[in-house]
């Protein structure tokens, strides 16, 4: 059993990931549920398709600032000694309160998106080095495919391989199976996306180059 501190951060780790900024963005400034169009996903991607790229910018930033946030809540609320390895730990607790937020956000009737910016920023509030190793695998990815999907999935899949074979100094526990929870999370919420990349049907997302005219 966590303190009563302890657990109070975690709650209010859960409400930071709660707040639902794709969702609140189209209502509030464009009069829209985003999950009514597109790929009825509350995320940033979802976010360029539907409203253009400076509300998607903004709702990347928010949901990475969510996991940053989160897991910074140990410095204010913890009781274990900063940088040991239970304050880590207990920082990845409250990163994964953050992401359940995210994806079950109470603020939004537990309909929100897949989690990958939140995610991003428990990592790069973490270990900074595997977080910008793994958004270099994305940016390429996304560089040479187009597939914003395809890009998530394998900097998933190259996380925990990071951290368990670049960094092996690094002895949290929690942290890796952290690691190996958000591949499979990753492979979980984008089951559809991996069909339609199958069968050749994903739609792309150009940002480094306009589409072709045919």
């Amino acid at each position: 059993m966590f303190p009563v501190l302890d657990n109070f951060s975690i709650i209010l780790a859960y409400l930071l990931g709660s707040i639902p900024t794709a969702v609140w963005v189209g209502r509030y400034f464009y009069n829209i549920d985003i999950r009514e169009f597109g790929s009825g996903n509350a995320g940033t991607t979802n976010t360029l398709r539907t409203l253009g790229k400076v509300p998607a910018v903004f709702v990347l930033l928010v949901d990475v600032m969510k996991g940053i946030g989160a897991i910074k809540l140990a410095y204010l609320f913890s009781t274990y000694s900063p940088h040991s390895d239970s304050f880590i730990n207990f920082q990845v607790i409250l990163g994964i309160a953050a992401v359940v937020g995210h994806v079950f956000p109470l603020f939004a009737k537990f309909q929100g998106g897949k989690g990958i910016a939140t995610m991003f920023g428990v990592l790069l509030g973490i270990h900074t080095e595997v977080a910008l190793l793994c958004m270099a695998i994305f940016v390429v990815t996304l560089a040479f495919s187009n597939y914003v999907s395809l890009s998530s999935l394998l900097a998933s899949v190259a996380l925990p391989v990071l951290i368990f074979l670049a960094f092996k100094h690094d002895d949290q526990i929690l942290f890796r199976l952290f690691a190996i929870a958000a591949t499979f999370t990753v492979i979980a919420t984008h089951q559809k996306n991996i069909q339609r990349l199958v069968n050749g049907t994903e739609s792309k997302t150009y940002i480094f180059k306009k589409k072709l005219r045919k």
